[in-house]
């Protein structure tokens, strides 16, 4: 998506649902902040998750300080625009329709949420496919991207990040199978990929196979347009391995854990290459003001003991960074 594109490893027997509900792209009212007392909000952190997260009401001051960080006309319109990259289908546990069939909700959307509420404005959810997200953010429709995407250095010539979670990628594959990634590239010759186009995991995995046809060797890389594609090509053979966020890797284990055809994390490897720990981040246009009032806006929800509960309710603890970064080293333009 993303770096990291939210498409695939929603498990199929949500994709019907998701791929007939996302079209709303609307937030809906259960997740949207819900009046408190005077300067708070409560934000529902996992609400009609489906089982993927434990619903937690959270209670978040406005925080003034950082509120007049804004650029005036986004604290004076009083609405934080988010850009959510969900659509055609989502991908559970990072952003994709409710049991309710309407609202948008997963650990981006929920963090988006809470970021607003501490600046003092509401949140709206604009859902769109992965490519249209950037164009709102670059046309000034949307504010911020909240949608697992990956701080890289080719991207900080359009955007400005504040990051806030650790980026892994994921291997799935067959419990039956098995094949391991424990760094080594090499392992992937022979191999038939799949991997959502434009994001870090497929520049990634691009240069891993110019590496292996310089060897006289090869690994086949597939695109499917929805999880339902990626879940039947791997369980008929079609492919060996689905690459993708780590997050939703992890999800799909869960899920598919009593199906006849069970999966397995078969190996993980930073989003930002060998070298580098890979970031997700707060994505804004470049100059627009925004990244530091948010980062700031998210090292408060840290040290109110916010950010932990939010990341324990989608079973993201692991992923925790130390603090909000702005413009931290990303995946490099040249990546080995």
């Amino acid at each position: 998506m993303t770096g990291n594109k939210l498409r695939f490893a929603v498990p199929i027997f949500a994709v019907a649902l998701l791929a007939s509900a996302c079209s709303s792209g609307g937030s809906g009212s259960k997740t949207e902040s819900a009046p408190a007392a005077a300067g708070s909000t409560v934000v529902k952190v996992g609400a009609v998750s489906n089982g993927a997260a434990t619903e937690n009401d959270l209670t978040v001051a406005q925080q003034d300080s950082i509120r007049a960080e804004l650029p005036a006309a986004i604290r004076d319109g009083g609405t934080l625009k988010i850009a959510v990259g969900a659509l055609p289908a989502g991908s559970a546990p990072l952003a994709f329709i409710g049991s309710d069939q309407k609202t948008l909700t997963g650990s981006e959307p929920d963090l988006g949420r809470l970021v607003a509420a501490v600046l003092g404005l509401k949140p709206t959810l604009d859902n769109a496919t992965w490519d249209n997200m950037f164009v709102g953010i670059d046309s000034g429709k949307d504010a911020v991207g909240f949608s697992n995407i990956t701080d890289t250095e080719q991207r900080k010539q359009k955007y400005d990040f504040a990051s806030y979670r650790d980026d892994n990628l994921g291997f799935e594959t067959l419990k039956s199978s098995t094949w391991t990634f424990s760094g080594d590239y090499h392992v992937l010759a022979g191999k038939t990929v799949a991997v959502s186009s434009g994001t870090n995991q497929e520049k990634i995995l691009l240069e891993w196979q110019t590496k292996l046809r310089a060897e006289g060797k090869d690994v086949a890389i597939k695109y499917y347009p929805d999880a339902n594609g990626v879940s039947l090509a791997l369980t008929s053979g079609k492919i060996d391995i689905f690459l993708g966020p780590n997050p939703e890797v992890a999800y799909d284990v869960t899920a598919k854990a009593k199906t006849p055809n069970p999966v397995r994390i078969a190996g993980e490897y930073s989003g930002a290459g060998a070298t580098l720990q890979g970031l997700i981040a707060a994505t804004t246009k470049k100059d627009s003001g925004l990244a530091k009032p948010i980062a700031d806006a998210i090292n408060y929800l840290k040290q109110s003991g916010d950010y932990g509960k939010w990341l324990a309710a989608w079973n993201l603890s692991s992923e925790a960074v130390p603090t909000s970064l702005v413009n931290p080293p990303g995946l490099p333009a040249s990546n080995s």
